[in-house]
């Protein structure tokens, strides 16, 4: 014998996937970490239960898939909502009338400036009354006076 112990597996997957993680960080690309942590949760599989190599190469080509399909689905962050998803919760919302002329105007909700038309029913605002939006239609709101 040379007198170098043994590398124990699962020390070792741990120790790989840490480099993987500190590469990330030198060189960001956001992968490495990724397998880095499919290599450390090998490692820790590896440290729990003991398995042989091919076991422990089995658990990391499951782990790095799946880190990577949790790290695309993370990076696409929250879905963009439509102008007519209910979602964005522009029905019923008050707004200020600035000027309308023969039913189209403009309208002040929020901090922003939008299209506007007058409910079918609804009598013309004066510019500063509060309206009522009844609907989206595209990126127009359908508005009402309130009271009307």
């Amino acid at each position: 014998m040379n007198g170098i112990p043994p590398i124990e597996p699962g020390p070792a997957w741990i120790a790989g996937g840490l480099l993987a993680c500190l590469a990330e960080v030198v060189m960001p690309g956001a992968f490495l970490l990724w397998l880095g942590l499919a290599a450390i949760v090998a490692g820790l599989v590896t440290l729990g239960l003991g398995l042989s190599f091919g076991f422990q190469v089995l658990v990391f080509a499951v782990a790095a898939p799946v880190s990577v399909l949790i790290a695309q689905r993370r990076a696409r962050g929250p879905k963009r909502l439509d102008v007519n998803a209910p979602a964005n919760f522009l029905v019923g919302r008050s707004a200020t009338a600035l000027a309308f002329v023969a039913g189209e105007g403009r309208v002040r909700l929020g901090d922003s400036d939008w299209a506007a038309r007058l409910a079918s029913d609804a009598q013309a605002p004066p510019p500063g009354a509060a309206l009522r939006v009844e609907a989206v239609d595209g990126t127009v709101l359908v508005v009402r006076p309130l009271g009307q």
